[in-house]
């Protein structure tokens, strides 16, 4: 069985877009659920101004009650003093986020295309250096809200220079939800013909209801490594009528049923989900959830589906 690692960014992606404002103990609450689930990676925090991001405030709080070794757990990155503070943390993982159109950084972090890649190269030459792994976002990777189509070579462009820098990883993000398969096989039949699949990874919006499909699409060009967020947590505040993330209990359910290897637990990744609607005090839930349900209320005493 291949193996597909996934990396759930609902604690940080998908809370810092939830209406609802979770302390730092219960996101260390909902990091170590998902991590006994069998999750190998999360992305646990941004170390971003408080009072930019609030619901993101604590960060160093979390990485300090985290067992550091017990999973690949990241930080967002958006600047150098940022870095700082994640590297003062102990974190061991970081990653930047380099939207791919001159506007969409402009609103966004209010920095121009060029300087956004500056910031980035910095961030991510200083933390190689110093031993962590840098890892790059190219965010808007098929569709800007307010360019439009992006090009295909413009994607390549931008992971060129991240790699250059040092990235270990570019995670190619459709940040909307725009995308389609057929752009999705066209975008990385190109980028893994580029790089390789092995140092790409991707991150899909639900937006249209198409993620699954575009993670199925990115899995034929060869990708093993998906970002996701339990539940389905998060979205896009530019894109209208964002739906969320692709939910790590759909990735899961997909991954299985195609006799893939993630190492994560269905049954206590359901229960994850609920510990997340007590912590967001709103249903939540991916679209199998249901049915995953449904199933497990199957299962017999020794824990083979009926």
């Amino acid at each position: 069985m291949e193996t597909v690692v996934i990396n759930d960014v609902g604690p940080r992606d998908g809370l810092q877009n939830d209406p609802t404002a979770v302390s730092p103990d219960d996101r260390v609450r909902l990091i170590n659920a998902l991590v006994a689930a069998g999750l190998p990676a999360v992305e646990v925090v941004s170390f971003v101004s408080p009072k930019a991001v609030p619901k993101m405030a604590g960060a160093d709080q979390v990485v300090a009650q985290l067992d550091l070794d017990a999973a690949d757990f990241s930080a967002l990155i958006p600047n150098m003093k940022g870095y700082e503070l994640a590297k003062a943390s102990g974190i061991r993982s970081v990653g930047v986020v380099l939207s791919a159109t001159e506007t969409m950084n402009q609103k966004n972090i209010n920095m121009s295309l060029d300087k956004t890649i500056s910031v980035c190269r910095d961030i991510v030459t200083q933390a190689k250096a110093d031993g962590l792994t840098p890892r790059a976002y190219v965010s808007v990777a098929v569709e800007c809200p307010y360019e439009g189509l992006v090009p295909d070579s413009q994607i390549e462009s931008l992971a060129e220079i991240m790699f250059a820098a040092g990235a270990a990883e570019v995670i190619v993000a459709d940040t909307i939800g725009g995308a389609n398969p057929a752009q999705i096989k066209a975008l990385f039949t190109r980028l893994v013909t580029a790089f390789g699949a092995n140092v790409l990874s991707a991150h899909f919006h639900d937006t249209r209801a198409l993620a699954l499909a575009n993670a199925w699409q990115a899995l034929e060009c060869g990708i093993r490594k998906f970002d996701a967020s339990i539940s389905g947590l998060g979205g896009c505040p530019f894109a209208p009528g964002a739906a969320g993330n692709l939910a790590t209990e759909d990735l899961v359910s997909l991954l299985h049923q195609a006799g893939f290897h993630t190492g994560i637990d269905s049954k206590a990744l359901v229960d994850v989900v609920d510990l997340a609607a007590e912590l967001v005090q709103h249903n939540v839930g991916g679209r199998s959830l249901a049915w995953q349900r449904n199933q497990l209320a199957k299962t017999d005493s020794k824990g083979v589906a009926a």
